[in-house]
């Protein structure tokens, strides 16, 4: 029978290991939670990359199927041409004429037209085109409106690897059909990859549906074949995480661009993107005595380079949604100034008009000047609020800059305040650019104004203009802007600087600080409108109290400048030619009916298009001129003018436009109208225009 002395030491040792039992169950619990924590914190990272490369590779494939639409409209374009005999690849002139098409049609750098024995008829570049079997299906067996495309090739004259589009078109009555081939940089598939994910681990590949790699970055050599992969993923369109040939995993996204048999995929290397994460867990893992802490400096790690890269995102963002906000206003403004500038139009016509019955000094004759002052300053107005919505029909030449920025500051040399010195580094002698040297004027103008006005007790004002190569897309702090070379313009101050809040609004219309007896608010939305017609950027770095820094980037410009030709000072009269006008408005073709009228010419007037449209094929000999409105509901005066050059071709065509975007002048000029004026019409204005087409 065992004692109490027998027991004791068993006791002893019992109560001995209760401790280090206690400890290691301790320790065990604050592993087990550790590892817990560190696998949510795992799968965090894994799912805030995740839900960021689904977002960009949507953003992508969107991108690369609407650029590919866009191409592929170009071509259906060249086979109306085609088929109607307005364009034919043996008349003379065939390869200008692709050229030219090559220019204006998204993303092409070339074009050819093949014959059905593919033999090549034209071409707006000397290198030969790709082999047929090289496209997927080979273009040969290409049914009528599909497209294919081909294995990436070289483009011959230094400028990387192109990717050719084939199209079958149908040729006029009584010629045979063909093949029209566009080639386009295979760069331009991977669109703003390289912007909107700048990691060196990201990749893309752009693959064709039989495996073949159209464009690729960040591909490392010795990447897998690209069928190989894709036998391996599944057809899913989330991101998982595979596992590579070379034993690293990655995050791996596949969509696919179904029109054109394209595959987008996107993948980043799990390691790099759970970098903190690895960290932190091999802190916990080195002092588990430490758990506690480092856990908390895990955490703390983790955390602190997820809120940098959601501030930077949150600040890609701001920066993204000021452009997306003043592109809306832009479209709001302009629209609204194309209805005003309709009811203005009628003020100044019919007021010159009554303004010519008024007998000379009476009260009646100084208050149709007063009124028709009015009118034409808002007209002015009107015209600012179209250069910031970019809408105007403006005229497109070459011309320096720096003799526009020397006109300037003679300018505001006079008018300096006391005590305010202007800096001047003009370091761009010779640069051009292309498009209307007032608007650029009037850029420079609003931004010294508007530097002076922030130095109301004086200080330095610098102007500097410099070439400026940008070798990777950027975002500026209120607009995008691509690579390519530009003249950097630079205007900066020391006045009080702006504040956060309104920086998110500074280029808005008819925002200002400053007092109501200052201005109306238009001065830096015209600068946006004006930088945005030249097809470039704005950058703005200011902080409180310290001045700001206004950078305009505006594409340069290797064409010769053009010589300036002016109107005559004052037109002839009308000798009773018939013009057709054609406007959706009745009040504005009665007004326009009038006006020539009292020039001197028989007008004949249409509020539907279509209707003058049947008039002029009934009798295309009996109109000396055509005047008609662009922006009508069932035809435009683009299309009505296009459509009659098969008929009529050297009709004169005058088109007025109120608001026709940027690309008003392309249009116009491509479909073949010979001038364009701004609504609303002066007399003068008219009556210089019909001399000018008529004479």
């Amino acid at each position: 029978m065992p004692t109490d002395i027998d027991t004791e030491p068993a006791a002893l040792r019992r109560r001995a290991w209760r401790p280090w039992l206690l400890a290691l169950l301790l320790w065990l619990l604050l592993a087990l939670g550790t590892a817990l924590l560190l696998w949510q914190l795992r799968r965090d990272a894994v799912a805030s990359q995740t839900r960021e490369l689904n977002l960009l590779l949507l953003a992508l494939t969107d991108e690369i199927d609407r650029g590919l639409r866009g191409a592929e409209e170009g071509l259906r374009a060249m086979q109306a041409e085609l088929a109607e005999g307005r364009l034919s690849a043996t008349q003379d002139g065939a390869a200008a004429a692709l050229r030219t098409r090559a220019d204006l049609m998204p993303l092409v750098s070339a074009l050819w037209l093949v014959d059905g024995t593919g033999q090549v008829l034209a071409s707006s570049d000397a290198p030969p085109p790709p082999a047929p079997a090289s496209f997927s299906p080979a273009w040969p067996a290409l049914p009528e409106g599909a497209i294919a495309l081909s294995r990436p090739f070289d483009d011959q004259r230094g400028q990387g690897l192109l990717v050719a589009l084939a199209f079958r078109y149908r040729a006029a009555p009584g010629g045979a059909g063909g093949w029209i081939l566009a080639a386009m940089p295979a760069s331009a598939l991977l669109g703003a990859f390289s912007v909107a994910v700048p990691t060196a681990d990201a990749r893309m590949a752009v693959i064709r549906g039989d495996g073949v790699r159209l464009a690729g970055a960040n591909l490392p050599p010795g990447t897998p074949d690209d069928a190989a992969v894709l036998r391996r993923l599944d057809q899913r369109p989330d991101l998982e995480v595979r596992r590579f040939q070379d034993g690293s995993e990655h995050l791996v996204g596949l969509h696919g661009v179904p029109r054109y048999d394209l595959k987008v995929l996107v993948s980043r290397d799990l390691a790099v993107v759970l970098m903190g994460w690895r960290q932190a867990a091999e802190l916990a893992a080195a002092a588990l005595t430490l758990l506690l802490g480092v856990m908390a400096a895990a955490v703390h790690f983790v955390q602190r380079a997820n809120r940098r890269r959601s501030e930077a995102q949150r600040a890609l963002h701001a920066q993204l949604g000021r452009a997306s906000k003043l592109e809306a206003l832009g479209t709001l403004a302009g629209g609204v100034a194309h209805d005003f500038n309709n009811v203005l139009a009628g003020i100044v016509g019919f007021g010159e008009m009554a303004q010519d019955e008024a007998p000379a000094g009476s009260d009646q004759a100084r208050h149709l000047g007063k009124m028709l002052q009015a009118a034409l300053r808002g007209k002015a107005l009107v015209e600012r609020i179209l250069a910031f919505s970019r809408g105007g029909a403006r005229a497109s030449t070459v011309f320096e800059l720096e003799p526009v920025v020397e006109e300037v500051l003679t300018l505001l040399s006079a008018s300096l305040r006391s005590g305010t010195v202007l800096e001047r580094v003009l370091e761009a002698p010779g640069a051009r650019l292309r498009g209307d040297p007032t608007q650029a004027f009037e850029a420079v103008m609003n931004l010294c104004t508007n530097a002076m006005q922030a130095m109301p007790q004086g200080g330095m004002l610098s102007v500097e203009m410099r070439r400026d190569h940008v070798a990777r897309a950027r975002v500026l702090s209120h607009s995008p802007l691509p690579p390519g070379d530009y003249l950097a313009l630079t205007v900066a101050d020391q006045g009080s600087g702006i504040t956060p809040a309104v920086m998110e609004r500074l280029f808005e219309p008819f925002f200002t600080t400053k007092a109501a007896q200052s201005g109306t608010g238009l001065g830096l939305a015209v600068v946006h409108g004006v930088v945005a017609e030249f097809g470039g950027g704005i950058d703005v770095h200011s902080t409180p109290g310290h001045g700001a820094r206004f950078t305009l980037y505006l594409p340069e410009c290797m064409d010769e400048a053009e010589a300036a030709h002016g109107l005559p000072a004052q037109a002839a009269r009308g000798q009773g030619q018939r013009l057709l006008v054609v406007d959706d408005e009745a009040e504005l073709v009665g007004l326009a009916i009038e006006m020539l009228q009292g020039l001197g010419y028989a007008p004949e007037g249409f509020i539907d298009a279509p209707a003058a449209l049947q008039a002029l094929r009934d009798r295309p000999q009996h109109f000396a001129a055509v005047i008609t409105d662009e922006v009508m509901p069932e035809l435009s005066g683009t299309q009505l003018t296009e459509t009659l050059r098969g008929f009529a071709p050297g009709l004169p065509v005058l088109l007025v436009s109120g608001f026709g975007g940027a690309l008003l002048a392309q249009r116009a000029a491509a479909a073949g109208v010979s001038r364009v004026l701004t609504k609303p019409l002066q007399r003068a204005d008219l009556a210089r225009a019909l001399a000018e087409l008529l004479r």
